[in-house]
């Protein structure tokens, strides 16, 4: 019986000792969130693992990146990348419950899909097309502070990370964070690096029609930029365009 109340004693300062860890390293999150009002954040831990593996596999670093102000910006950008990522980025407290519920019903479908194609073909791996429902703060979020990985404790983490970031910092400073640090090709980061790269222009002087073109590109980067004037991305990109008008920007 001692025995057992010893190794109870054990288990809950052990228990202890990681919420502890736990609470500290929130803390630690919430401190770097607050200070981002004064500090631009120059760069991520995707940044640096792309940084690391571009070193590994080609040797170089090719990378591109410029900070900019929120002014410095396109308004036809900022509408553009709303209007494709996350509509309802000025009226969310940061998780877009509905366009999660819609997500995760798309990709039951894609899911059952797949299982039949399987079946029909077994000797085709046959994988489902996951679509996610994040907003431009939990993007923000996970290129911020995370890794890629798919976990329940990750995700937690990044809701816990999500309600911070809005709770801290206004949406016009966010939205400002998110268009200087996303990915917009390999080793490409930034709209101004983007709007250099893709159109020659500073990202001051973006049209209408080439920051819907950006903002296409923005969920998968990479495989777009091996063509950015493919047909899908210049029909996504009408499509965009026209929504592009019912963005009210603050």
């Amino acid at each position: 019986m001692k025995a057992r109340t010893a190794w109870q004693r054990h288990a809950l300062r052990l228990l202890g000792l990681v919420l502890l860890c736990g609470l500290c390293l929130q803390l630690v999150f919430i401190a770097r969130i607050a200070l981002m009002n004064l500090v631009d954040p120059q760069s991520t831990p995707f940044q640096r693992s792309e940084a690391w593996r571009l070193l590994t596999e080609k040797g170089q670093i090719a990378w591109a990146q410029a900070w900019v102000p929120a002014e410095r910006i396109s308004p036809h950008l900022k509408r553009a990348v709303i209007a494709s990522e996350d509509a309802g980025f000025f009226d969310h407290g940061g998780v877009d419950w509905e366009a999660i519920e819609k997500a995760w019903e798309r990709n039951q479908k894609a899911e059952a899909r797949a299982e039949r194609l399987q079946a029909r073909q077994p000797s085709r791996e046959v994988t489902a097309k996951v679509v996610g429902g994040s907003t431009i703060t939990q993007q923000l979020a996970k290129n911020l502070f995370l890794s890629g990985e798919r976990t329940v404790l990750r995700k937690a983490q990044e809701l816990v990370l999500t309600l911070a970031l809005e709770a801290l910092l206004p949406k016009e400073r966010l939205l400002e964070i998110y268009l200087n640090n996303v990915e917009w090709g390999e080793g490409l980061f930034g709209a101004q690096a983007a709007a250099r790269h893709y159109f020659r222009v500073d990202a001051a002087r973006l049209s209408p029609w080439q920051a819907a073109r950006l903002a296409v590109m923005l969920p998968a980067p990479k495989r777009f930029e091996k063509n950015p004037g493919s047909p899908y991305v210049m029909g996504r990109s009408a499509t965009i365009a026209a929504r592009m008008g019912d963005v009210v920007l603050p």
